[in-house]
């Protein structure tokens, strides 16, 4: 599909709408303007919104043949955040588990019995070379919901949200430069308004996929390129395999693609 759409010039969007929250579009700013200095690590960890019982639309998300599960959802919106923003995985080890094999069905109280994987951590290279570690889970009894750290030779920033779920829940970004404390850094309002028409979502669900597709509007009539298309789509995916083969293999693996 992304080769065709390429071959016929067919302009093409897909739901990786973290990208275009204001918080994340403020950390890349940051970066640009060496807040942090050069990147040396990076570290994020968070909770899906399951635990040991699931409400009865997400039972179908139980089973990894259906393909929508902790890795493609809840860890696949935070990788594709995390390399949106510092670059791709040259090369990686995975680890998954299944942690809670049965799980609760909230109307039915049926008893299910879980394919997918409920933990999933990776470890790995950057392109830039800086060391990158990503560890996701199944919510847990005060368990923290997400927190990414970037460090550089001069500071941290340190991006924080209820969920691991970046493209849904809003978030908070705090700096510290030197030897300081982290504080919470205010986003510019001209990102936060750079749709005003959509102010009254911030907060909610659809305010990053209404950016999203605001952004979409704007580069077919400027001829820009700013929100993720197809051949973003299977560069996630490509990674998300590497993650999956090293898992199974036990094994560091290089990542495919650019």
């Amino acid at each position: 599909m992304a080769a065709l759409a390429a071959q016929q010039g067919v302009r093409t969007i897909v739901g990786l709408q973290a990208r275009q929250a204001p918080a994340i579009e403020f950390v890349r700013e940051l970066l640009r303007d060496g807040y942090v200095g050069e990147v040396l690590s990076t570290t994020m960890i968070g909770t899906s919104v399951s635990g040991d019982v699931v409400i009865q639309p997400n039972v179908y998300m139980l089973d990894a043949t259906n393909g929508a599960n902790l890795l493609t959802v809840a860890f696949g919106h935070s990788l594709d955040t995390l390399n949106f923003v510092l670059g791709e995985f040259a090369n990686l080890s995975a680890v998954s588990a299944i942690r809670r094999p049965l799980i609760t069905a909230q109307q039915t109280r049926e008893q299910i019995v879980k394919t997918a994987a409920d933990q999933i951590a990776v470890i790995g290279t950057l392109t830039s070379g800086a060391t990158a570690s990503i560890h996701v889970r199944e919510a847990v009894a005060g368990g923290t919901g997400f927190l990414w750290e970037i460090n550089g030779t001069d500071g941290t920033l340190r991006i924080t949200a209820d969920a691991a779920l970046p493209e849904i829940f809003p978030l908070t970004v705090a700096g510290a430069r030197g030897d300081g404390e982290p504080a919470v850094l205010a986003i510019p309002a001209t990102l936060t308004q750079k749709w005003p028409a959509l102010s009254d979502l911030e907060g909610a669900p659809a305010y990053n996929v209404g950016r999203a597709y605001a952004a979409f509007a704007a580069d077919l009539d400027n001829g820009t390129h700013t929100v993720p298309d197809f051949a973003d789509a299977v560069r996630r995916h490509e990674v998300i395999a590497a993650i999956e083969r090293s898992a199974a293999l036990g094994e560091r693996v290089e990542v495919v693609g650019p």
